[in-house]
């Protein structure tokens, strides 16, 4: 681990490492990509305001995140099927996060399921999709209720958008042997990941989803997603949620004011501005352009969380200075895990803090209240 510095180092040895059709699956977007691209262009374009003589001995980095302390701005955002880019993967993470200090959010279609990743004693948060089966939905609620203190409520997937990559790959368009054959011999290129995750990380289904998918490999679980995901859903159905969920309620996909405004209008603990990282609707704005607008809506009426081209420290503390109460990871965290397991998520959030101390210092921001003022 010592010669992998940045982000940039981390996610080539995660390229290294994953078959192709796991790597093009974690690092594409859909369609022509546009908006994954623009996520990060625009992100990195946002100048930080230097200042000097502003006795920064002492930086606060810590925070509080719907109840619970957080020893950085940052959460571990769902990421799908990450427990295939290390062995268990998502324990792996989530043993990380409880020592870094920072909360993790498991994706439902996770590999590992809640009852796995809860003991790794993490500060679990748990990520929904609304799906047609209500009854499953309320069994799933109650199972993550007794595990989770945060539901993170994904409302901007109705349907799956294309991604190119995952049909060159094999990942997806490519079913029964065509499909298999294909990540077959992707998966013999990389021996390692073929031992220590493909042949010692079994079992390889949803885990979250088991009951209702099956013992069926991770690869073919699109089909199931498209005749269960549920188009029809509106505000009026998180009613159904809230009378299943006693916790706190985060509604994830939100990226125009009139929705932020509904979801804090309905009860909503907190709001996630996020185009699903690139990964659904191609051509919408960057999520640090949607950012600001949504804060001054929402008027402090809900917590405020953003993600989406996030790699770095500096990232993080430009999306605090848009007005952001925290900022969820998600391919960052990936990719590390993916090129050194635990170790190397733990050593992706000491190098998010680092740079993000760096940026308060030299900003002059003693506490995450005072990065609302470090943009030039």
């Amino acid at each position: 681990m010592a010669a992998i510095l940045s982000h940039a180092d981390v996610e080539t040895a995660a390229r290294r490492r994953l078959p192709r059709f796991l790597y093009d699956y974690i690092s594409g977007g859909s369609y022509d990509e546009v908006t994954l691209r623009r996520n990060r262009d625009r992100l990195q374009a946002l100048a930080l305001r230097q200042r000097v003589m502003r006795d920064v001995a002492t930086i606060d980095m810590t925070t509080e995140l719907f109840g619970g302390p957080a020893a950085l701005p940052v959460v571990l955002g769902p990421v799908g099927l990450a427990g295939m880019c290390a062995r268990r993967g998502e324990v792996q993470a989530a043993r990380a996060a409880r020592a870094a200090g920072v909360p993790f959010c498991l994706s439902s279609v996770a590999v590992c399921d809640l009852e796995e990743v809860s003991a790794a004693g993490a500060d679990l948060w748990f990520q929904l999709y609304m799906v047609r089966d209500r009854g499953f939905l309320a069994e799933l609620l109650q199972v993550a209720a007794a595990r989770a203190r945060v539901l993170v409520f994904t409302v901007d997937m109705p349907t799956a958008a294309t991604r190119y990559r995952d049909f060159r790959s094999g990942m997806s368009g490519s079913p029964g042997l065509t499909g298999t054959i294909r990540r077959t011999v992707q998966a013999a290129l990389r021996p390692r990941w073929a031992w220590d995750v493909g042949l010692r990380g079994r079992p390889h289904s949803l885990g979250n989803l088991k009951s209702v998918v099956g013992g069926r490999g991770a690869g073919n679980f699109a089909a199931w997603i498209m005749r269960n995901f549920d188009p029809g859903v509106t505000w009026a159905d998180l009613e159904f949620v809230r009378r299943h969920w006693p916790h706190r309620l985060v509604i994830k996909g939100v990226m125009d004011p009139d929705d932020a405004a509904a979801a804090a209008g309905s009860g909503a603990d907190g709001i996630v501005v996020s185009n699903h990282g690139g990964r659904q609707l191609d051509g919408v704005a960057a999520t640090c352009d949607a950012l600001p607008q949504v804060v001054q809506r929402v008027g402090g009426r809900a917590t405020i969380l953003v993600d989406g081209g996030v790699r770095s420290g500096i990232d993080v503390m430009r999306m605090l200075a848009l007005g952001a109460d925290g900022v969820m990871l998600g391919r960052a965290w990936a990719y590390a895990l993916a090129s050194g397991g635990e170790r190397g998520v733990g050593a992706m959030i000491e190098t998010v803090a680092r740079e993000l101390h760096a940026g308060m210092t030299m900003t002059g921001s003693r506490t995450i209240a005072e990065t609302r003022h470090a943009l030039a």
